[in-house]
């Protein structure tokens, strides 16, 4: 039995529910997000409440049903009040600036490297080294962060690269003479 699952999903006041058979569609005041759950799954509204419950008992459903429950609470929180993730660039010469949908990034190439931000994510610059991302979508927006951060990774001698705020990368000694 799914322990997470088995939690109701609280709809918060300004938040609209709409259930058709398996299309889940969530209003808020940041947007519209929907969603198709696996029929192995019901959902239900009772009140300000969402739950799921399984409709069988096999080993897939068994396996959907915390999934299902987390896909739906990070909608509903996504339209209230939405997720952000904040980006630290850490190196001599590297720096970041958004223009637009633009965000342009030195990262010790011989060219800047420009990257398209999707629809549903926003980016603000802070002392040109730290990014904050915010959108809806926590799946959308951590896979821009995943992209953004791949493209220069920390490395463990010096530490220059792009990191998550607060992430902790082992350091290495360097040579011994």
């Amino acid at each position: 039995m799914s322990r997470i699952g088995k939690k109701p999903v609280p709809v918060p006041k300004g938040v609209d529910v709409k259930i058709s058979n398996q299309n889940v569609e969530v209003k808020g005041k940041l947007g519209t997000m929907q969603h198709k759950f696996d029929s192995l799954i019901e959902i239900r509204q009772e009140g300000d409440d969402l739950l799921l419950s399984l409709r069988g008992q096999e080993k897939k459903s068994m396996a959907l049903w915390g999934l299902s429950r987390s896909l739906l609470f990070n909608m509903v929180k996504g339209v209230s009040e939405g997720f952000s993730k904040v980006l630290e660039i850490q190196g001599v010469g590297y720096r970041a600036a958004v223009n637009g949908r633009t965000m342009q990034l030195s990262l010790g190439y011989s060219h800047p490297v420009e990257m398209l931000l999707p629809d549903g994510v926003n980016a603000k610059v802070e002392k040109n080294t730290l990014i904050t991302f915010t959108g809806m979508d926590k799946q959308q927006l951590g896979q821009v962060c995943a992209e953004i951060r791949e493209m220069r990774p920390p490395e463990p001698y010096k530490g220059k690269g792009i990191r998550y705020v607060g992430e902790h990368i082992v350091r290495k000694e360097g040579k011994k003479k």
